[in-house]
């Protein structure tokens, strides 16, 4: 590996400014229409199967208010400038910026795959270099194709600069559990890079397809699932360097830990990871995007103050407008509002791997 900071050096940004007073958003995305429009060019036909697929799932009323919103927030969502103003009226100094999950495009044959990580990690790269003291970037890697992802890690970390990548919870018939996913996990803890976990659609489908359930069960029970998946399975037992930031403060899991400690007390098929499953919260990291005060800080007591980050969910309606204000009223710690406001996120990236 090269450009290991060694960790015994005081928290610096890539550009040397002190980031241990910095307040930082994990939790922020970008799209990229052209991108998209260039895969539609490509393969129309897929485009349109994915395009009803989502219909299926979140209903035409929950689509056509996501696409006005959308709309209203374009700039924010692509522009660097509308998205420093924005920072700075949210008391945010630093974003880490990751592809709008849309991006992810988990259909995508070896070929399309392939490229299309490759673009995203290019324009994630160009566009947290816009603003270098205070955009980090998070890449992609073609989940679908787990051959793939050693490589598109690589490309993102070493090749861009970038601090990690941002996977789904699941692609195809590929589940966080899928050994085949082995050598990704060992190459992120290798190179000391985050893994943040945002789920883009739930596998309930058409259940979920009004009220704007398929965000608002479908997110959280994702986050759950996915989890468990990685917990169960053992990979935080054969890879407990690896860095897994979950988005939307891991959704029901943290709350609901207590059910799994019990299956792998007295269910011997869920004896795959060494200790009960409660203790592998301390190992993972979550953003603060529970929306509920209560909820942050059963959260804190679940896992720890200094494995939860700030989060906003930035610019999407469903994320937290006043994500500072939100963490600073929850009735926290002095110390634990600190952390979670920044200190956590700067230690997070202290030791990564640079390009």
């Amino acid at each position: 590996m090269t450009g290991v900071v060694d960790g015994t050096a005081p928290v610096t940004g890539d550009h040397g400014a002190s980031r241990t007073s910095e307040i930082t958003d994990v939790h922020a995305h970008l799209l990229m229409p052209g991108l998209h429009a260039e895969v539609e060019r490509r393969v129309p036909d897929e485009v349109q199967a994915a395009a009803d697929l989502e219909l299926t799932r979140n209903g035409l009323a929950s689509l056509q208010a996501s696409g006005r919103m959308i709309g209203e927030r374009f700039p924010r969502l692509t522009d660097v400038r509308a998205r420093l103003e924005a920072m700075d009226a949210q008391g945010v100094d630093r974003q880490w910026v990751s592809p709008s999950p849309n991006h992810f495009y988990p259909w995508a044959n070896e070929g399309l795959a392939t490229w299309v990580t490759g673009e995203v990690n290019r324009l994630i790269a160009d566009h947290v270099a816009q603003a270098p003291d205070r955009l980090v970037g998070l890449g992609v890697v073609p989940m679908q194709h787990p051959h793939l992802a050693v490589d598109a890690l690589d490309d993102a970390v070493l090749g861009r600069g970038l601090a990690g990548v941002e996977i789904s919870s699941f692609a195809g018939d590929v589940e966080l559990s899928d050994e085949r996913l082995e050598p990704f996990w060992a190459r992120a803890a290798e190179l000391r890079a985050v893994v943040f976990l945002h789920p883009f659609g739930c596998s309930l489908d058409e259940r979920l397809d009004r009220f704007y359930l398929s965000n608002t069960v479908g997110q959280p029970t994702e986050n759950a699932v996915a989890l468990s998946h990685v917990i169960f399975a053992g990979v935080l037992d054969r890879h407990p360097g690896l860095r897994l930031v979950a988005a939307h403060g891991g959704g029901y899991l943290p709350t609901a830990i207590g059910r799994s400690d019990r299956a792998w007390k007295v269910r011997p098929e869920a004896r795959g990871c060494a200790h009960a499953p409660s203790t592998y919260l301390s190992r993972i990291w979550f953003d603060t995007v529970v929306h509920d005060e209560r909820a942050l800080r059963w959260l804190v007591e679940a896992a720890g103050a200094d494995r939860v980050l700030l989060g906003s969910d930035f610019p999407f309606d469903m994320g937290l407008d006043e994500p500072v204000a939100f963490v600073r009223g929850a009735g926290l710690s002095d110390a634990e509002v600190t952390g979670i406001l920044g200190a956590n996120a700067a230690e997070l990236l202290r030791t990564r791997v640079h390009a």
